[in-house]
């Protein structure tokens, strides 16, 4: 990109009177970054055949398969993205967490911009994309196709045009900003915390005239156009994520809790980057050349505030978290430059084995699935939902083939979670399993069992009491059998089979079936 008088970068109209203190100039371009980026993708990509499906993937896969607007927790856009890959080389888990993989990499160089826009060097901007390309974050949402990927790109592409405007005085860079809110609001709506975040941090430190600029405007009403196929469904649907955000905040999901989401601030990143961060913070507030900056780190402040009084999930701020880092990074190689060089940047470099690398073990699967120690799940919950999905299949398969053949021709699946469905969805046709059904989520609008569908096999449920209420009769007949020693959420859980509806399904199933988390 051109540094000329014709760049974007020369102030057009200027919202705000020159800042007592200039901000530096951005650093010389490398391509370090670039490197680093390549290196992510290829990593996430030569580790995506591994394990198998997560059980959102195999949701998403569903979901496709019933285009909307919206969803009960979604927007359209992960979705659609899954129905057209999987359209492309069904089965294939490679070709489904490619776009994952390359918006990893692409979030790598945005966290290295950010730093070259606060005026990082060649070495600064490196090692702000290592400290990216190694962030528990970027590696976790990289490796599995989900919308917390969208969410990231979409952060770090709206706080990088947050940064470039605030440097120029360029406010056209507000379209960027309103153009990647909108994309990403059609993922979820959490984008709209971002806006929150960025329209306080601009009303506490300032400069307040953008909130009356033209192409500010612009932009929201960009950002509102984009996202309004996804907010009509949600207000035609009564805004159903408020009713999962809801659940979020009482605990009823991975990540979820107020107590796990202040802790996931330490440890989201790498904990090495903690004291990184804080300096990239301190720094935005109180640096006077960075003065024009401080709306941005106030931004992380308001956003993070709001996620621990609601009780949102602790992974909800991370982007801004790095664009800390990045501030950080710039800080962080400015101090190992002076005085005794030796200690500081040794320090630096032997920092990144034991507190960087871990990431890759503990987020990624490197290590065998049969023999995956278990406190790899217990840092990284989604690891052991990526494992045993077949086997899942092949336990409910022994469940179904025992039954009389007169129930097993009229018999039908009920999960207690989208995930288990979804399962059944790849899996099962090859096994002869009939359809499952649930009234997780969305699942519950992808349609209800027939009428006559009096036989049931249900998993995914704790005990008989909740089943108890619907059917006449449920014995446990078998157990998820996963043939590996991992804790998730399915492995020796009890497989029911269920005779008799005392109610049809058309009375239970939006009322009593439904629910979400």
């Amino acid at each position: 990109m051109s540094e000329s008088a014709t760049d974007i970068d020369r102030p057009h109209e200027p919202t705000q009177s020159p800042p007592t203190a200039v901000p530096p100039e951005p650093g010389a371009r490398t391509r370090g970054p670039w490197l680093v980026a390549a290196a992510t993708a290829a990593t996430l990509l030569l580790l995506a055949g591994r394990y198998g499906y997560h059980r959102d993937e195999l949701y998403f896969l569903l979901a496709g398969r019933h285009l909307d607007w919206g969803y009960v927790d979604q927007g359209p856009l992960v979705p659609a993205l899954a129905r057209l890959l999987d359209t492309i080389a069904p089965g294939n888990l490679v070709v489904l967490r490619t776009p994952s993989a390359l918006l990893a990499g692409g979030a790598v160089l945005l966290v290295a911009a950010i730093a070259r826009e606060l005026g990082a060097g060649r070495g600064a901007q490196v090692f702000a994309a290592v400290l990216a390309g190694l962030s528990g974050i970027v590696l976790a949402s990289g490796h599995l196709l989900s919308t917390t990927t969208v969410d990231l790109l979409v952060w770090l592409v709206a706080a990088w045009c947050a940064v470039r405007l605030l440097r120029t005085g360029d406010s056209r860079w507000a379209l960027g900003i309103g153009l990647a809110l909108g994309v990403g609001m059609l993922s979820k709506l959490l984008p709209a915390l971002l806006a929150v975040g960025l329209v306080a941090g601009v009303l506490i430190a300032g400069p307040r005239r953008l909130l009356r600029d033209r192409w500010v405007l612009a932009a929201a009403g960009i950002t509102v156009l984009l996202a309004a196929p996804n907010l009509i469904w949600q207000a035609a649907n009564g805004f159903p994520q408020l009713g999962v955000a809801a659940s979020i905040s009482d605990g009823d999901s991975s990540y979820s809790g107020r107590l796990d989401a202040f802790t996931l601030q330490f440890v989201i990143i790498s904990p090495y980057a903690v004291p990184i961060w804080i300096a990239g913070l301190v720094a935005l507030l109180r640096r006077p050349q960075w003065r024009a900056y401080r709306a941005v780190g106030w931004a992380w402040m308001v956003v993070v505030g709001i996620v621990l009084i609601a009780g949102g999930k602790g992974y909800y701020d991370a982007p801004l978290l790095l664009v800390l880092t990045a501030a950080g990074a710039v800080v962080t190689v400015a101090w190992a430059s002076r005085g005794s060089l030796w200690w500081r940047r040794g320090l630096l470099v032997l920092g990144v084995v034991p507190f960087l690398l871990p990431n890759v073990v503990l987020l990624l699967p490197v290590l065998p699935a049969d023999r995956l120690p278990g406190f790899v799940v217990d840092v990284n919950y989604d690891a052991g939902e990526t494992i045993g999905w077949p086997e899942f299949a092949d336990s409910l398969a022994t469940v179904h083939r025992a039954l009389p053949q007169d129930e097993r021709s009229r018999a039908v699946i009920l999960t207690g979670n989208y995930g288990e469905a979804g399962a059944v969805a790849r899996y099962g046709p090859a096994r002869g399993l009939p359809r499952a059904y649930s009234g997780h989520n969305s699942m519950v609008d992808f349609g209800r069992p027939p009428a006559d569908a009096d036989v049931v096999i249900a998993v995914g449920w704790a005990g008989p009491a909740r089943l108890n209420e619907w059917f006449e009769s449920c014995t446990q007949a078998g157990w998820v059998d996963q043939r590996v020693e991992v804790e998730n959420d399915e492995n020796g859980g009890p497989i029911f089979v269920c005779r008799g509806l005392r109610r049809p399904w058309a009375q239970i199933w939006d009322t009593e079936v439904r629910h979400t988390g």
